[in-house]
């Protein structure tokens, strides 16, 4: 990872430049410096990438379930085997710390083409008996090739979420990385060629959403779309795919509410609830951002959230004691500091942070913000209303279960939510009311990976994840047979 590195797409099987000749400046957000050379690919890569995946498509829909499931789990053991150099090659390009890249994201990683190596060779289609008549049975057959669009956040573990579900299903991909954070996904390149999956299966092409990630929604050769990213990105995308009747799954944005009742186990949701508010620089749309306390606690949350808050270590992410590591982008940082501003205006208090950070040695022009806690705005105000993407989340108080639910819906996203209370039926009543597409009790982020995964409002159409995501990427066709 020394010097300027050039990144290369990969089309059918060979590692090659953009039509162009162009390439983008990739920057490390810790230090600010440039470190890479990213393709500013166009439509005639995605073409070229598109016709690979068609003529690949030919060979890889008919290969046996146990013959991908098997090209999978090489990718797999590639990714396990490769996890130090993609953990540092993600901190590196996004600016987490590399304890999270090395135990979270890049296992996670590996585990998406595990599980679907294994739903590739468990999935199956209904049957239906008509009594004395016939019988039905469901047909499911992969798409074609298909286009995965996936954000900065999470590069690996979330690229390979969408990946993985279409080759298990028998497509062939068209995908793209953002650009802000594409090296893991050049490395996922190496390693795919290296565990021998057939030429053309999956495609990346790297480069600007506008021309590039435009270009695959466009593209009257791909069936379907799969998209995680803003939801202004998410409504541009519909608005080309759908008239072309497109599959379509967009997981978009999220201002998440954590719902704390006085009854909670208190211990562990203090040290979940940091966890929730600030994993990633708060750059994850699962993340926690608008904390409801209920009033008889919300004092002794306060004091001690804040102090714990302003323990965390904002640092070098390739230092091992690092909490928060850089922000992802110059432009990203002063978004988010923007809003530092917006709160006082609009009347809150700051209890910690608010401030850019500038840790010493060779991250002193890096982007780093502290971990901010605000309190004293309205639920309706923009601070609340709008995604900000950053450490930053507001804490409110509440009395009633009704008043807390009313104000937790209040909002255009509905990705996720959160509730501590030790009151079983209390539990069950608000998961069944909260407007969100997954609801945790008492915990946060435990995903079974066999159940479905989505948002609703403004966060998304579609579901992924287990057997949902193989549903999206197949295709079916009833056929009914008489047999008296």
């Amino acid at each position: 990872m020394t010097g300027r590195q050039r990144i290369q797409n990969y089309i059918g099987g060979e590692l090659v430049g953009p039509v162009a000749g162009a390439y983008l400046d990739n920057f490390e957000p810790a230090t600010g410096h440039v470190y890479s050379e990213t393709p500013d690919s166009d439509e005639r890569d995605v073409d070229a990438a598109v016709d690979a995946a068609q003529s690949a498509f030919k060979s890889w829909a008919v290969t046996p379930a146990t013959e991908r499931a098997e090209a999978l789990l090489r990718v797999a053991a590639a990714i396990e085997a490769n996890l130090e150099d993609l953990a540092r090659a993600e901190t590196i390009d996004n600016g987490k710390p590399l304890k999270l890249a090395t135990t979270v994201d890049i296992p996670r990683a590996a585990s998406n083409f595990k599980f679907f190596a294994s739903a590739a060779v468990t999935f199956a289609s209904e049957a239906h008996i008509m009594e004395q008549q016939g019988f039905n049975y469901t047909l499911r057959q992969p798409l074609g090739v298909c286009g995965c669009i996936s954000p900065w956040n999470l590069p690996l573990y979330l690229f390979t979420w969408k990946i993985a579900p279409a080759l298990a299903a028998g497509n062939c991909v068209v995908a793209k990385p953002s650009e802000v954070t594409p090296m893991t996904a050049y490395l996922l390149a190496e390693l795919c060629a290296d565990a021998d999956l057939p030429a053309g299966v999956i495609n990346i092409v790297h480069g600007l959403g506008p021309k590039v990630g435009a270009a695959i929604a466009a593209h009257k050769q791909v069936r379907a779309v799969t998209f995680t990213g803003s939801t202004r990105t998410g409504a541009e995308i519909a608005t080309v795919a759908a008239p072309q009747f497109k599959k379509l799954s967009l997981e978009m944005g999220g201002k998440n509410p954590n719902i704390i009742f006085a009854d909670c186990n208190y211990d562990e949701m203090l040290e979940t609830t940091v966890r929730s508010s600030f994993s990633n620089q708060g750059q994850i749309c699962l993340c926690g951002s608008r904390i409801f306390v209920q009033d008889s606690l919300y004092e002794r949350f306060k004091t001690d959230f804040v102090k714990k808050v302003s323990a965390l270590t904002v640092g070098d992410p390739l230092d091992g004691q690092t909490d928060l590591g850089a922000v992802v982008s110059a432009a990203h940082h002063e978004k988010i500091l923007s809003y530092f501003e917006l709160a006082r205006a609009e009347g809150g208090d700051i209890l910690c942070g608010g401030e850019a950070r500038k840790p010493t040695g060779r991250c002193e022009r890096g982007w780093f913000v502290a971990p901010t806690v605000i309190e004293g705005l309205s639920n309706d105000c923009r601070t609340n209303q709008e995604e900000i993407f950053g450490p930053v989340v507001t804490l409110q108080r509440f009395k009633t279960e009704d008043e807390v639910l009313a104000s937790a819906n209040d909002s255009r996203y509905g990705l996720s939510a959160t509730i501590w209370t030790e009151n079983l039926s209390r539990a069950h009543r608000l998961a069944t009311q909260l407007h969100a597409g997954i609801v945790w009790v008492n915990c946060w982020m435990l995903r079974d990976l066999r159940t479905p995964f989505g948002g609703m409002k403004d966060s998304g159409v579609g579901r992924e994840g287990g057997f949902e995501a193989l549903r999206f990427f197949t295709e079916p066709r009833n056929i009914c047979v008489k047999t008296f």
